[in-house]
């Protein structure tokens, strides 16, 4: 791949940022890339681990001459981050973002982009239960999707500039509404999420299960809702406070769904319970064919599949 930016500026150092930085150098996509963390601690780990060409003690000094800056600080803490660099982004600048809510990120961060700054609202579907600068590595976004969420009046040239960063990181790449990405997401993370939460704090009250039966036994199922509860607990906090009305609407669904199973269990509707798990299954096969994870006993997540 050949350079598409000059400086890139990550604001906010964690899992995405951190593999961001490496993807980038791993194919030559930037000249420089600046980073910026609001916390010192989390600023000397990147400095001793070489994390960035150059690590700023302010993020005016990150993003001051940037050619992209990349938000990638929690959602709920976007719209200050932006009005803090505002008046030092360079003008025909490109500002995006890797939050998983986009209609608050877009009503948060727009008033402050300054005219002549493109603003390409981005979000890529990849993680691990891992935060921290310590835990990016390169291959984070390979054959995953990134999802550019445009607005009104994008520029063409700046579309296709970021576009072209995404897939020399590796990622798969589409466009999408900003309501609509709210909606899906909130299907195939959010409500996870949330559900996966509650299934640890309930095993967390059932004092009738011991702590060391829980964590001993826990290969029976438990230990994957343990994987996605283990994230961070700001980000997954600002995701529910902004993309409520989407998540309560499938949390609705979820309900509903789940009155059914209890009265198919109650009534021993056996026929129902088959043909809704051969249903569940399928999808799951789906996933495996579209490439976006493995049928490993492990469930793909080795050394090699984080």
């Amino acid at each position: 791949m050949s350079q598409v930016y000059d400086r890139v500026a990550l604001i906010g150092l964690g899992l995405i940022a951190s593999s961001m930085f490496w993807a980038i150098k791993r194919a030559g996509l930037a000249g420089e890339v600046t980073g910026y963390a609001r916390s010192e601690a989390t600023r000397d780990t990147a400095r001793r681990i070489g994390l960035c060409d150059r690590v700023c003690d302010t993020v005016q000094e990150a993003v001051e001459g940037a050619d992209l800056v990349v938000l990638c600080v929690p959602v709920g803490a976007m719209g200050t981050v932006a009005q803090e660099i505002a008046p030092l982004l360079k003008p025909g600048a490109t500002v995006t973002d890797v939050g998983s809510v986009k209609r608050h990120v877009i009503e948060a961060v727009s008033p402050h982009i300054p005219e002549g700054v493109h603003f390409i609202p981005a979000h890529p579907l990849a993680g691990t239960e891992h935060s921290g600068p310590e835990s990016g590595f390169a291959e984070l976004f390979d054959n995953r999707w990134s999802l550019l969420v445009p607005v009104e009046g994008s520029d063409p040239d700046a579309i296709a500039r970021l576009r072209a960063l995404w897939e020399g990181m590796g990622a798969n790449v589409d466009e999408m509404d900003a309501d609509h990405h709210d909606l899906v997401l909130a299907v195939t993370s959010h409500a996870p999420h949330l559900i996966a939460y509650t299934m640890v704090g309930v095993a967390d009250d059932l004092r009738r299960v011991t702590d060391s039966e829980v964590i001993k036994y826990s290969a029976a199922g438990f230990r994957d809702f343990t994987r996605i509860a283990a994230s961070d607990p700001t980000m997954w906090r600002d995701v529910f406070l902004t993309n409520k009305d989407a998540t309560l609407e499938i949390l609705g669904r979820f309900t509903e769904e789940l009155f059914a199973l209890q009265r198919a269990i109650r009534t021993g509707d056996g026929e129902h319970l088959f043909d809704y798990f051969t249903r569940t299954r399928a999808i799951r096969r789906g996933i495996i064919d579209a490439g976006q994870d493995t049928d490993a006993p492990d469930f793909g997540r080795g050394k090699a599949n984080p």
